[in-house]
């Protein structure tokens, strides 16, 4: 589809159902293109925090997690 920065705001429900039909969106401004909006990826989502690598790495830590927290943020906490 091509679309011009009217049509974002006044044909927005149109630029989003060419999104849903899986369409690249192809953005003009007076005439020239600008660039593309593409639709997002089907069944990709966020990735957990379980995921990530980091994610219980201080399990066996014995420290409070609030004392934890004021000790991690305490040196912005002190820039104020």
């Amino acid at each position: 589809m091509k679309a011009t920065s009217v049509d974002l705001r006044y044909r927005t429900k149109e630029v989003l159902a060419a999104l849903d039909r899986r369409e690249t969106v192809s953005l003009h401004v007076r005439g020239k293109l600008r660039g593309y909006i593409v639709p997002a990826e089907k069944g990709k989502s966020t990735v957990k925090a379980a995921d990530h690598p980091f994610f219980g790495s201080r399990a066996d830590d014995k420290e409070d997690v609030s004392k934890l927290m004021d000790r991690l943020r305490a040196p912005r906490h002190h820039d104020i």
